[in-house]
């Protein structure tokens, strides 16, 4: 009687404890979706690592070493694409598994990927969930209290975000595989291989992550404008994000519905991706190791490609590190600014930078509000992109410093690549496989925080958000 008294109390005892740490999941869920997204991703982080670092993972059956683990595992959750190791000969099939589901985790967003999984089981999604996939949806969205309806994503729309994340996935990387495959086969690739190398690559474009299947990279493919211009479109469709493809499908030739967002965002995007071109060309046709030794139409074609893979897409043609100085220095800006909100890009957004730049428009012709498209914008928009700028240079500043120490390479070669970090890009002048562990630890919190995004990571460590219920005395000191 006293052993059932026991083991009813220790029964009881754990089942409370159980529901103690659901009931602080579910409150940290609802009360700070931001915190919960880096918790989450941190998690993925730490199971990917050890994933990687099992002897099954690697090639020669070794296990892999706890730096190199976790900076793959972080570059792969995050859709970096930088790595310290070749990641076509040092890992197993295995491991190549992992870093194809890892991507495509990573790039739907953790908190887009649990709703999904929530709508299908349930059949529904309720307020919590629908405020979580906002949260995910619209950066603006990353604190927790009451939702704004002018949002990117209304709540009422998130179901059908959430069904559009979930297709257009889907089916953008089952037809990016569809037109990769026949490429590879004319290329020499062989057929069974290439059932393989095509959903990879598909992935990888899609994701804007930029790994590559084979030891020759994309050396055997470097005339190829059909298949380069597949990875130029899926890079594309990738870094617009989905409030975008989501606006798209509804109203596909109603230009005149399509959100501010979307219209901000596609012609930064295009503007961005003529100007990096028409800089590329122009600083490079002279250089025998890049452009210099190519012919009119590849020299154009190849401006092209890296002006769209430095904007999130990792993948290259050219050899990175033979590029100019002042190349670099064009790169690193255009990886800097990155792709669309929510989309699988990083950077500080497109969006960003337009809502900046119609802010300094707006100011320098005296007007009082900032405005486009016959739509004002907020200005708490305006103060969160300053805010995104502001951090996201602190970090790249703190880390390019930081690792500059410690490798004492030339800085030039530095910032790059930690740009590239943090605007999860993956190109790389190739410091990053030479970095030692140290440096390695820091480039991959520079990619964490680059891709969990500024907003939300300084969401994600406020102690708490405190209503103020007063407000001082305004005195304007002089600026500029």
């Amino acid at each position: 009687m006293t052993g059932d008294t026991v083991g009813t109390r220790l029964r009881r005892g754990i089942l409370a404890r159980l529901e103690w740490v659901w009931d602080e999941l579910r409150s940290l869920t609802t009360a700070s979706p931001a915190r919960f997204a880096v918790l989450i991703f941190v998690a993925l982080i730490l199971l990917f690592t050890a994933l990687y670092s099992l002897p099954a993972a690697a090639a020669d059956g070794k296990p892999t070493a706890l730096a190199d683990a976790l900076f793959t595992a972080v570059s792969t959750i995050c859709v970096t694409g930088l790595s310290t190791v070749d990641m076509y000969s040092h890992w197993s099939p295995l491991g190549h598994v992992f870093t194809y589901i890892g991507v495509n985790v990573g790039a739907l967003g953790v908190l887009t990927l649990a709703s999904i999984l929530g709508l299908v089981i349930s059949k529904r999604l309720g307020l919590r969930a629908k405020l979580i996939a906002a949260g995910d949806s619209n950066p603006l969205r990353a604190h927790g209290g009451p939702v704004n309806e002018g949002q990117t994503v209304r709540l009422g729309e998130v179901g059908q975000l959430l069904a559009t994340v979930a297709l257009s996935t889907l089916i953008i990387e089952a037809v990016l595989t569809i037109l990769i495959y026949p490429a590879l086969i004319v290329a020499g690739i062989d057929p069974v291989a290439a059932l393989w190398e095509a959903p990879y690559y598909a992935a990888m474009s899609f994701t804007n992550t930029g790994f590559v299947p084979n030891a020759e990279g994309l050396a055997p493919f470097a005339d190829d404008y059909y298949f380069l211009g597949v990875l130029m479109a899926g890079v594309f469709l990738g870094s617009i994000g989905f409030p975008v493809i989501f606006t798209l499908w509804r109203h596909t030739w109603h230009v005149r519905r399509w959100s501010l967002h979307s219209k901000l965002t596609l012609i930064t995007t295009v503007i961005l991706f003529f100007a990096g071109a028409i800089v590329f060309l122009s600083l490079e046709y002279l250089n025998p190791k890049t452009f210099g030794s190519m012919d009119a139409w590849d020299t154009v074609f190849q401006s092209f490609f890296l002006s769209a893979m430095t904007r999130s897409g990792g993948f290259s043609v050219v050899d990175i590190g033979e590029l100019n100085g002042s190349s670099l220095v064009a790169g690193s800006m255009l990886m800097f600014v990155g792709g669309g909100s929510a989309s699988t890009a990083g950077g500080i957004k497109v969006t960003t930078l337009a809502v900046l730049a119609l802010a300094v428009w707006s100011e320098a012709k005296g007007r009082q509000s900032v405005e486009a498209f016959g739509r004002r914008i907020p200005s708490d928009v305006q103060r969160v992109a300053l805010s995104v700028v502001a951090w996201g240079a602190t970090i790249v500043a703190l880390s390019t410093i930081t690792i500059t120490q410690i490798t004492k390479a030339p800085v030039e070669l530095v910032l790059f690549d930690v740009i590239s970090g943090f605007a999860t890009v993956g190109l790389s002048t190739g410091l990053t496989a030479e970095l030692p562990d140290s440096a390695i630890y820091v480039l991959a919190a520079t990619m964490f925080m680059g891709r969990v995004g500024t907003v939300t990571l300084a969401a994600a460590v406020a102690a708490t958000a405190r209503s103020q219920l007063y407000s001082m005395p305004v005195e304007r000191p002089i600026v500029g």
